[in-house]
C-alpha cells in the first residue's frame, strides 16, 4: 500500500471522515497535517457515531499509528476530551502521537477570533470562533506556543509572558475584553500538558522512519481545497494549507514519498460560512430544502445549516488540478435519488467570459453565473447497492460525467453513511 493524501475538493464536509475510516485499516499510519478543532468529521461504527475534531481517523484501528502533525493547531482540552471518549468506549489511544511542533490554541486566541468576527460585521468570514486563525497568526508572527513548550514549565512561563505583553493590550484596549495572567493560563494548561506528555513526539522523524521501513502512510486533510489559505476562495478561507501540498509541510515528509492523491467529492456541493457559491440553492426553495434535509446538511462542529447547491464541475476541475488528484471518492450519491432531473454546473459565465476552472480573481468568481447541464435522475433507492453494476444506468452516467469534468477516476461511490454502503470500483 503506497502513501496517499486524502483531501477534500470542495468547501469541506464532503465525507472525508467516512472514507478515511474506510481505507485507514489498510495503512500503517494516519497523519492529520493541518487545521484544528474547527474541522469536524463523523465516523459511524455500527450504531455508534463519533464526531472527531482533533484525533485522526486511524484511531479506530489499534495497530494503526495516528499522528497529529506539525501543521496542526491543538486545543489540549478538546484533544483530552476525545482521548477520554475513546478510552471510555474501549478504543485504545496508545498509538496516538502529537507533534511537539504543533501550535497550541490558547484561551486568548478564542477571544480574539470572536472579536475579529464581530469587528468585521456583515463582512465576517464565518469562522467557528475556536481560535484557529489567531493561533496561526501567532505562528506566522513567530510568537506562538508549541506543544513542546508546555513540557517545560520555565520555558512555557517565559514564552507566555512575552506573548501576553502583546496580546493583553489588544484584548483590553481594542476590544474591551478581560486580560490573562501567566499563572491563570499555567494553572489550566500545565496539568493538561502532563496528561499529554506521553503522546508528544518528534513526528517528522517518526513518519520518515516508518516510510524508510516500508510502512504506508495516509495523510488526512481537514477542511478542503476551496478553504485553502493560498488556493481557496480568499478571504473566505481557513488559515492553513488544506490542499495536498499541505501534507508535505504539515508532516515533514518529502513529496517524493507520496504516490496517490484521493479527492473526496460530494455528489452535490455544500458550504458553511460566508463567501460566494455559484450553484447555491436557497433553503427556501424546494430543491434547496430537499438537498439540505435529505443529506442532513448540518455541521458536526457547529450545528450550522450548510448552504447547498448542485454539483460544481468547475470546482471539480480546479481541485483536480491544484491537488494533482489521481482518484476520487464520490459521496452522498444516494441523496440525489430524490430528484427527477439533476443539474451539473459545467462552466461559469463571468461578465461574458466563460471559465471551466475557478478564476483566480476574486471579483470574477463573485460574479460567476453557473452554466448548467441537465441529467436524468434515477428516482429509486440505491442505498442497498454494493457494486457499481447494481446502480441504475442514470446513476452510473452521472458518475461518468463527473469523471469527465474532473479528469480523474472515481474509485469509490458512497450510497449511505455506513462503511458497507461504499462501492469500491478500483481502489487497491
Amino acid at each position: 500500500m503506497s502513501s496517499t493524501v486524502l483531501v477534500g475538493t470542495q468547501w469541506g464536509d464532503e465525507g472525508k471522515g467516512k472514507i478515511c475510516d474506510l481505507i485507514a485499516r489498510d495503512f500503517d499510519c494516519v497523519v492529520r497535517y493541518q487545521g484544528g478543532n474547527n474541522a469536524g468529521h463523523t465516523i459511524v461504527v455500527g450504531d455508534r457515531k463519533y464526531g472527531l475534531h482533533q484525533v485522526p481517523s486511524g484511531i479506530m484501528y489499534p495497530e494503526c499509528i495516528s499522528v497529529i502533525g506539525n501543521g496542526c493547531v491543538v486545543n489540549p482540552k478538546v484533544l483530552l476530551e476525545e482521548i477520554d471518549m475513546f478510552e471510555a468506549d474501549g478504543i485504545s489511544t496508545a498509538n496516538l502521537k502529537v507533534s511537539g511542533n504543533a501550535h497550541v490554541i490558547m484561551p486568548y486566541h478564542m477571544d480574539l477570533d470572536g472579536a475579529y468576527e464581530e469587528l468585521l460585521g456583515s463582512h465576517n468570514i464565518g469562522t467557528t470562533k475556536r481560535g484557529i486563525g489567531p493561533c496561526y497568526q501567532d505562528k506566522m508572527a513567530r510568537i506562538g506556543l508549541r506543544m513542546q513548550d508546555m513540557l517545560d514549565e520555565a520555558t512555557f512561563r517565559d514564552k507566555l509572558a512575552r506573548v501576553l505583553d502583546r496580546v493583553n493590550p489588544q484584548l483590553e484596549k481594542i476590544f474591551g475584553l478581560p486580560t490573562y495572567t501567566v499563572d491563570q493560563i499555567c494553572d489550566e494548561y500545565l496539568p493538561m500538558a502532563e496528561r499529554l506528555r506521553p503522546y508528544i513526539c518528534e513526528s517528522s522523524r517518526l513518519l520518515n522512519d516508518l516510510i524508510e521501513e516500508g510502512k504506508s502512510v495516509l495523510f488526512e486533510g481537514a477542511q478542503a481545497t476551496l478553504l485553502d489559505i493560498d488556493h481557496g476562495t480568499y478571504p473566505y478561507v481557513t488559515s492553513s494549507n488544506c490542499t495536498a501540498g499541505g501534507a508535505v509541510t504539515g508532516s515533514g515528509v518529502g513529496p517524493g514519498n507520496i504516490e496517490r492523491v484521493l479527492g473526496i467529492m460530494k455528489a452535490y456541493i455544500t458550504r458553511v460560512g460566508s463567501g460566494p457559491m455559484p450553484t447555491e440553492l436557497a433553503y427556501e426553495t424546494d430543491t434547496g430544502h430537499t438537498l439540505t434535509e435529505e443529506g442532513y446538511e448540518y455541521g458536526v462542529t457547529t450545528g450550522r445549516r450548510r448552504r447547498c447547491g448542485w454539483f460544481d464541475g468547475v470546482i471539480a476541475n480546479y481541485s483536480a488540478r491544484v491537488n494533482g488528484l489521481t482518484h476520487i471518492a464520490l459521496t452522498k450519491l444516494d441523496v440525489l435519488s430524490a430528484f427527477d432531473t439533476i443539474k451539473v454546473c459545467i462552466a461559469y459565465d463571468c461578465d461574458g467570459e466563460r471559465y471551466t476552472t475557478v478564476p483566480e480573481h476574486e471579483a470574477a468568481f463573485a460574479n460567476a453565473v453557473p452554466v448548467y447541464e441537465e441529467l436524468p435522475g434515477w428516482k429509486c433507492d440505491i442505498t442497498a447497492c454494493r457494486s457499481f453494476d447494481e446502480l441504475p444506468q442514470e446513476a452510473r452516467d452521472y458518475v461518468a460525467r463527473i469523471e469527465e469534468l474532473a479528469h480523474a477516476e472515481v474509485a469509490f461511490v458512497s450510497v449511505g453513511p455506513d462503511r458497507e454502503q461504499t462501492i469500491n470500483r478500483s481502489w487497491k
